[in-house]
């Protein structure tokens, strides 16, 4: 597991409230390693917007996929997304809202931080 610091170099908070879990560890954190190749790393809050965004560019989030223990997202749910899924939907102008305190400093490979920060919950 990578060092578990925020876009500020800080100790990296929890993505949500546990419900669902989430991260690539699912630990409730968006925590990262080399083999999460996807860089799920931006910790995100869900709308509905965002939601059919993904299912049309082929990364369905919201249908439950109970096989792998998946409920399916819903707005308002925080997740660990894909930093360059987040970055898609940013360049399309409907990118959700971030936690930068529960955003991995690993996602700036990806993201743009000014990008980010215009998305952020928080400063």
């Amino acid at each position: 597991m990578d060092e578990s610091l925020n876009v500020f170099g800080q100790k990296l908070l929890a993505c949500g409230g546990g419900d669902p879990v989430t991260g690539w560890y699912r630990n409730g954190a968006c925590d990262t390693c080399a083999e999460d190749t996807g860089s799920h790393t931006v910790c995100a809050v869900m709308t509905e917007e965002f939601l059919a965004f993904s299912k049309y560019v082929g990364n369905d989030l919201s249908t439950p996929r109970p096989e792998f223990g998946f409920a399916g997202l819903k707005a308002g749910d925080a997740w660990c997304l894909c930093a360059s899924r987040w970055a898609q939907a940013a360049d399309e102008g409907c990118a959700p809202k971030v936690s930068l305190q529960a955003t991995h400093q690993k996602a700036l490979a990806v993201c743009d931080f000014e990008t980010l920060k215009a998305h952020a919950l928080d400063m």
